[in-house]
């Protein structure tokens, strides 16, 4: 997908160069941060990153999807520019995915769209806020297990006591960047732009935005026990985390309505190794729905 000399391709450019408007609102105390494209007043998607990421792993989608419709990306509390909280939980992030599609001028019940721990987030919201909801959009979330980077997040916060790493260079800081679970395919371009965003400066340099502190210690209510009280499309990514076995689990426990394909080529993050791919799969999940 790049160009012969390795730079970004024009529909990349071109999408990060779209229009955004930034905002916050407050939730439970805490202050989420958000990004947003397309006009407000119409109807819109919310895009839920995973652990440790943040809402700038959609820049380069999110453009993509506001033909005719609000978009807004959020910071999940303990992510990216959001406040960290003492404790962190699925309840509360569903709410903050909500509140922020309020806050950002989305029109009418808006549809989650989730990745990994985000899919599990809208999972959870489509079973507590349902009715609040026009469909959830989920992409190679384990729902009946913790995600890749829950458990790395829980392995992190047990064995750190300190405060978390920094780094003396924006340059070493990127150089260091890792997906989890690890993955060899990804589009160069993206994958820069997602490291360089995950950053923060502080005393001594830099380092990464999430709560590696407090995250990985949230209580976690039983998905086994969840339905959807909402449109539901799930995409199992083919060279994701989602096993056979708990494909067909997912699939009895989401109903006969729910819609259930393969993403083909992706690995777990498919916004980095193919995202044209996840952008036509949620326009055709949005048309059909439309109709």
């Amino acid at each position: 997908m790049s160009n012969e000399n390795g730079s970004a391709p024009q529909w990349f450019a071109d999408a990060l160069a779209a229009p955004v408007d930034t905002g916050r609102t407050t939730v439970d105390g805490a202050s989420i941060s958000y990004r947003a494209w397309g006009d407000p007043g119409q109807p819109g998607i919310v895009l839920v990153h995973g652990g440790m990421a943040h809402s700038r792993w959609w820049d380069h989608i999110g453009p993509q999807l506001a033909d005719g419709r609000r978009v807004a990306a959020l910071d999940l509390s303990g992510h990216g520019e959001s406040d960290h909280r003492e404790h962190y939980a699925l309840d509360l992030w569903a709410d903050e995915a909500l509140a922020v599609a309020e806050a950002a001028g989305i029109t009418g019940p808006p549809v989650l769209v989730g990745h990994s721990m985000g899919g599990i987030v809208s999972f959870a919201a489509s079973h507590l806020r349902g009715e609040h909801l026009a469909g959830v959009i989920i992409l190679d979330s384990p729902i009946r297990d913790l995600s890749p980077e829950e458990m790395e997040m829980r392995v992190k916060a047990v064995a750190n006591a300190g405060p978390p790493k920094v780094y003396p260079t924006v340059e070493e800081a990127v150089g260091r960047f890792r997906l989890v679970p690890p993955q060899d395919t990804a589009e160069p371009f993206v994958l820069r732009h997602i490291a360089r965003t995950s950053l923060k400066q502080v005393d001594g340099g830099w380092s990464w935005k999430f709560d590696n502190l407090r995250m990985g210690r949230e209580s976690r209510r039983s998905l086994e026990a969840m339905d959807p009280n909402c449109r539901l499309a799930y995409f199992r990514c083919e060279h994701g985390i989602v096993s056979d076995a708990l494909s067909a689990q997912l699939r009895e426990q989401f109903g006969p309505d729910a819609m259930m394909t393969e993403l083909p080529a992706a690995g777990h993050h498919p916004m980095i190794d193919q995202p044209l791919a996840v952008v036509t799969a949620v326009r055709t999940v949005l048309s059909s729905w439309r109709r």
